[in-house]
């Protein structure tokens, strides 16, 4: 018998007065998934996710829980957790009250409780904290309070509302490391809301990207970054050049609307044997190239420490971002390529066709 999803929507819209803030959600995930909800501002991904854990209720649709109907459950009658991105941590109670609280509400005992709560900071890497209060805490470490209070009652489903967007940039990609590692140890689902599209690609075993209130695309994260269904996913999850028009005639020999991602866009010096040592970007033009060809100039070169990005105004038509990885001697002269004409060249199969751009 197959088992039920963990989290399964049907129809989910929400409205607000006149506003439309989700309009007809129907997603399922599975038992043990790391699953991740992308997208900017406003389209949508944080009201799914208060309407899963009971906080909003739906103006149409459902939600089930493991099979069963919770549409219209207030949020304690829901197998959830929620940990929120300022980890709503009671200052006043040490950090082992805090892990504590949600197993007193359901009215655990006394002894029993100080020994999940030293287990959960243990598994997040708290042990030794408990006495200590939240204000006497790093950023990383409330954030594994929150995490350790969430996981002690052993919910079915982990709610996560962009919880690293409040730490800085190396402790949040340490974060996302040890946020996966987690998931694996704890096999709960985890639903994991976020706008950093680098976060949902790190740990993700699917990831919905949402627009306006829809899910444009649903995928693992190779399958979104390599192969996007729409111009807003590829622009979106990523760096890529829509091509249509003269450019893609020139750079494909077929008309159409296409994209293709940086590190797929070759260049190489004009005037000179594309596959030979004149070629720069992300290699030489082989026999598997498209078209003839297009020649443009590169307007800007921007170093990213394990990269190079070349921006280059073609003649055909619009700007497109090429990409290589540094090496040493490459690096050091990038910067002096502003100004150079190029012949850009892209290969069979590095391009994706937009059905409905």
């Amino acid at each position: 018998m197959d088992t039920a999803p963990a989290i399964g929507l049907s129809g989910l819209r929400k409205t607000f007065g006149s506003a439309v803030a989700v309009d007809g959600i129907d997603l399922e995930i599975a038992d043990g998934e790391f699953f991740s909800m992308l997208g900017p501002s406003g389209s949508g991904k944080t009201t799914v996710l208060r309407m899963i854990a009971g906080f909003e209720r739906p103006t149409a649709g459902r939600v089930l829980l493991g099979g069963a109907d919770v549409t219209g459950a207030a949020p304690f009658q829901r197998d959830v957790s929620t940990v929120f991105q300022d980890y709503a941590l009671f200052p006043h109670l040490s950090v082992r009250q805090n892990v504590e609280y949600g197993l007193a509400v359901r009215r655990v005992g006394r002894s029993e409780r100080r020994e999940l709560a030293e287990q959960a900071l243990a598994g997040v890497r708290m042990a030794g904290f408990g006495d200590r209060k939240p204000g006497q805490l790093s950023g990383g470490q409330r954030q594994r309070v929150a995490l350790a209070r969430a996981l002690v009652v052993r919910p079915k489903v982990l709610l996560l509302d962009e919880p690293l967007g409040a730490l800085d940039l190396k402790l949040r990609q340490q974060m996302q490391v040890e946020l996966k590692q987690l998931q694996r140890d704890a096999g709960i689902t985890f639903i994991f809301v976020t706008h950093d599209q680098e976060e949902a690609l790190t740990m993700s075993d699917r990831i919905a990207v949402f627009e306006h209130g829809r899910v444009a695309q649903v995928g693992t994260a190779a399958e979104i970054y390599e192969r996007p269904q729409t111009e807003f996913v590829a622009g979106f999850v990523g760096t890529s050049t829509v091509l249509t028009g003269p450019a893609a005639v020139a750079l494909l020999g077929r008309p159409g609307t296409f994209v293709v991602r940086p590190e797929r866009v070759r260049l190489a010096r004009t005037g000179s044997d594309p596959a030979g040592s004149g070629a720069v970007g992300s290699g030489a033009v082989g026999s598997g190239a498209v078209g003839s060809g297009a020649v443009g100039t590169i307007a800007e070169v921007v170093y990213l420490g394990a990269t190079t990005r070349y921006l280059v105004d073609l003649e055909a038509g619009p700007r497109i971002t090429a990409s290589e990885a540094n090496t040493e001697a490459g690096a050091a002269t990038a910067a002096q390529r502003r100004g150079e004409r190029v012949l850009v060249s892209i290969r069979a199969g590095d391009v994706v066709a937009l059905e409905n751009p």
